[in-house]
């Protein structure tokens, strides 16, 4: 465990610095994602990604795994869940919808998780909203369909559904069950414990969907780019991303840290247009605004849900 502590962030390191980072690293992931779509299929890219980061992780979180297995296998039904769900199909349907939609309306639409964990607590949890929060998820909705209709009244009468934004926002319905999920996450499992567990389970949840993909004929191109990016995707994405969330969360607070996901959509914006060529269109500008106004009035009054990080 020594070792460890000395590869993660030192204790002076601001924890407001390594909150920044962790939504930096997700947006990169969407950017990689949408660059590599035509020659790393969605699932072929889940797969790696997460096979990647469980060699990473394996090395550490292997002693905690051995003294916690009895925790793991008591707790086994919850693991299973939260692996499938929280990695393995909302990571897959993200990829999927990078196929058909542009990274920019990805990372955007990503902002309306929190007022989504606020309404599937409120519908299945009994979870009670104010009359201003159930505004707030109006607006936020408002800003998701100025989005979706590309700001266009005629484009929103004669509405036909973008399948790429369709399969982004399944993903994110998925990531905010698995939010709301996590509060039966076992009490006492060490973070690399947690993390490598369901990041086997949501692999190999994966694995078939995979193998059917590669069996149609849609297959993966090895090259050195490719399987660098895989590795960097692994490495920043999922296991640096959440060491750094969850010591910032650890030093500042839920509360606090949860203000910091909604960078998301700045960096990525911006990584879209200078690596992708990807317009910002007002319609964009226009939503972001719509989405954040609604996150704040949902949020005011209520209790706040930070999720580890699988972006």
């Amino acid at each position: 465990m020594r070792r460890l502590s000395a590869a993660a962030p030192a204790r002076t390191v601001s924890p407001y610095l390594l909150l920044t980072l962790t939504p930096f690293l997700w947006a990169c992931n969407w950017i990689v994602g949408r660059a590599l779509s035509t020659s790393i299929p969605p699932m072929a890219m889940t797969f790696y990604r997460w096979l990647f980061a469980i060699l990473i992780l394996a090395p550490f979180a292997w002693p905690h795994l051995k003294r916690q297995w009895p925790i793991v296998w008591r707790n086994r039904r919850v693991m299973l869940l939260l692996g499938v769900v929280g990695v393995g199909s909302h990571n897959a349907l993200a990829y999927l919808g990078l196929n058909y939609t542009t990274a920019m309306n990805g990372v955007i639409l990503n902002s309306f998780i929190p007022v989504m964990i606020i309404a599937l607590s409120w519908i299945f949890l009994q979870q009670r909203l104010a009359t201003v929060q159930f505004a707030g998820v109006a607006v936020s909705l408002a800003g998701v369909l100025a989005i979706l209709s590309q700001g266009s009244a005629e484009t929103l009468a004669n509405f036909q559904v973008n399948r790429g934004d369709v399969f982004v926002i399944l993903s994110m319905l998925l990531w905010s069950i698995y939010t709301i999920c996590l509060r039966w996450k076992p009490a006492g499992l060490h973070m690399l414990t947690f993390l490598f567990v369901i990041a086997c389970i949501g692999d190999t949840g994966v694995l078939p969907f995979y193998l059917a993909e590669m069996a149609v004929g849609s297959t993966m191109t090895f090259t050195l780019i490719n399987v660098l990016a895989l590795l960097g995707v692994a490495l920043f994405s999922s296991v640096l991303a959440y060491i750094f969330w969850n010591r910032g969360v650890e030093q500042v607070g839920a509360n606090v840290a949860g203000l910091f996901v909604h960078l998301m959509p700045v960096f990525g914006t911006i990584l879209a247009w200078l690596f992708l060529d990807e317009r910002l269109h007002a319609y964009h500008i226009v939503g972001i605004a719509l989405i954040l106004t609604g996150i704040y009035v949902t949020s005011r009054g209520a209790a706040r849900v930070v999720a580890v990080p699988f972006e």
